[in-house]
């Protein structure tokens, strides 16, 4: 079963909408973190960290589907036994109806889920894939046309371990710019012009007088 639906602009992120819910009383206190997993992949493909390919994600015993056209993507949640087929031609007739908006109209979206006119657009086609089993969806399951239908399989705790390792090469990347500009800095190379000589000399005198006691105590030992 389609349970949860959410368009996106691959360019920022931003999700612009999303479909009615559709979850039963035992998953209905995951649904905001599904939705949040699914926000989650829509920025992991607008760092590119996900292909713009036909993509299925695991997770639990659920997949997101997603296909992107025109920089938008638009990604649903099924359960794992639903047909793919069936997903694919779920997200080709959103794609289709989306392409009959203005893009501008698109462009300007700044809020998330702000889009709320194709959200009851959405609820009408999932209506249609309800049931897997009606003559409809039957003859899209067996048409010659789909037969090779195939999505790039991910996995989600693979994608989250990736971006962290993406985020802690970033963070060292980052602190070792800051060091390097602090010693390249111009009031640091005044400073070590300006105290450089100072340790230098002070250094040497150090060893002069230390030298100096050491040949002392010496003539005191031997009575010279």
């Amino acid at each position: 079963m389609v349970k949860l639906t959410i368009i996106g602009r691959v360019s920022d992120g931003l999700p612009l909408a999303q479909g009615p819910r559709y979850v039963n009383e035992e998953e209905n206190d995951s649904f905001s973190t599904y939705k949040q997993q699914g926000e989650f992949i829509l920025e992991e493909i607008s760092r590119a960290a996900l292909p713009l390919s036909n993509t299925n994600i695991r997770i639990d015993h659920h997949c997101f589907y997603y296909i992107v056209g025109h920089g938008v993507c638009f990604m649903t949640l099924c359960d794992s036994s639903y047909p793919r087929k069936l997903v694919h031609c779920y997200l080709q007739e959103l794609a289709k109806e989306f392409e009959k908006f203005d893009t501008s109209l698109v462009e300007r979206i700044t809020k998330p889920y702000s889009f709320i006119r194709f959200g009851t657009i959405i609820g009408n086609i999932r209506r249609q894939y309800v049931d897997t089993r009606t003559q409809t969806n039957l003859s899209k399951l067996n048409a010659k046309s789909l037969q090779n239908v195939d999505f790039v399989t991910e996995d989600f705790s693979q994608i989250v371990k990736r971006r962290k390792r993406s985020y802690l090469l970033e963070r060292a990347t980052e602190s070792s710019e800051q060091v390097s500009q602090i010693w390249g800095s111009k009031k640091l190379e005044v400073i070590a012009l300006k105290w450089t000589p100072i340790t230098i000399l002070s250094f040497v005198g150090a060893i002069l007088l230390w030298t100096s006691l050491i040949a002392r105590d010496d003539q005191g030992v031997y009575g010279y």
